[in-house]
């Protein structure tokens, strides 16, 4: 448990610093733009030479507190930064590979964790969080056309909002897929000894189908903000998580 929350911690910091850096490098560009010219940098609260220090002393030591804690999961948290510097520093301008490089760092997550945790992550569990982290980010980049149009994000320029709307609806049904197989693939059955996860589908298929009906009124632009504060969506949070809950720590006879 104490591996897992400083990887956790650790990998907020190194996101944290590298947000920093990127924020810095986009501080011009986001000036003009009708949201992120409010962010700290753009805004001139927050200077760009002390955004860059905090940026090295927070990645520094979070690496130091990963590998003393965990070290296991620093190789993961190398690739992760790795690969969010090159986006930050060219990649996110490639129009749609920018998402799958924003999906790939949430796999990138779930390795680590489970490395700290030392146990292996389900294939279906990886590919259930690539898809879903997919979707979201694709959801994104949908929000940001619509409302603003590609003068905000130069992976944005060419790519029409309805094809955006298809591959979201690709990626919402393979994470449904996804997430319904892992519920009862072998490793999981196993491991919870249970296959009453299974019950838990119909709220994550609601929680998908209630996001996208967010983003036809507008809500898809800022994800966090629309997870945390939508009453339809928090309810189903925490109804999911009751359910997984009682399911794994009060089973009953098996489905099938």
């Amino acid at each position: 448990m104490l591996r897992t929350v400083v990887t956790a911690a650790s990998f907020c910091g190194i996101a944290s610093a590298l947000y920093l850096l990127n924020d810095v490098r986009d501080r011009e560009a986001d000036q003009v733009h009708p949201l992120k010219r409010n962010r700290p940098i753009a805004s001139g609260a927050l200077s760009p030479s002390t955004a860059l220090a905090t940026s090295a002393v927070l990645g520094a030591l979070s690496f130091l507190l990963l590998a003393s804690a965990a070290r296991d999961a620093v190789v993961w948290a190398a690739v992760y930064a790795l690969l969010i510097f090159l986006y930050s520093f060219g990649l996110k301008s490639v129009a749609l590979f920018d998402v799958f490089i924003v999906a790939s760092g949430f796999v990138l997550r779930v390795l680590a964790g489970s490395s700290a945790a030392g146990v292996r992550a389900s294939h279906w569990l990886l590919l259930c969080t690539f898809f879903l982290a997919l979707f979201l980010a694709l959801s994104k980049r949908r929000g940001e056309l619509a409302d603003h149009g590609a003068s905000g994000r130069d992976s944005l320029r060419g790519v029409p909002v309805g094809l955006f709307e298809s591959l979201e609806n690709v990626t919402l049904g393979m994470t449904i897929v996804c997430y319904s197989l892992y519920t009862v693939s072998p490793e999981t059955v196993a491991w919870f000894r249970t296959d009453g996860l299974l019950v838990s589908v119909p709220v994550v298929v609601f929680g998908m189908f209630r996001w996208r009906l967010l983003e036809t009124r507008g809500k898809g632009e800022d994800t966090t903000k629309s997870l945390l504060t939508d009453p339809g969506l928090l309810a189903t949070i925490a109804v999911w998580a009751a359910v997984c809950a009682a399911v794994i720590y009060f089973p009953g006879p098996p489905l099938r």
